[in-house]
């Protein structure tokens, strides 16, 4: 980010840093959508386990 902000200062460009942070909010939206796909990932594991074991 420091080097979008400093691209944009010399240019006067301020959607050069809106780039920066789109990308930057991409990356954290990814990573949210997959820690909970892994949990849920989890949770079917478990119930697969839990129904394995009842006969």
């Amino acid at each position: 980010m420091p080097l979008f902000y400093l691209v944009a200062e010399r240019d006067d460009a301020p959607g050069i840093i809106l780039i920066g942070m789109i990308i930057i909010a991409a990356s954290i939206v990814v990573a949210v959508f997959a820690a909970v796909l892994q949990k849920l990932l989890q949770q079917a594991i478990n119930y697969k386990k839990e129904n394995e074991l009842t006969v």
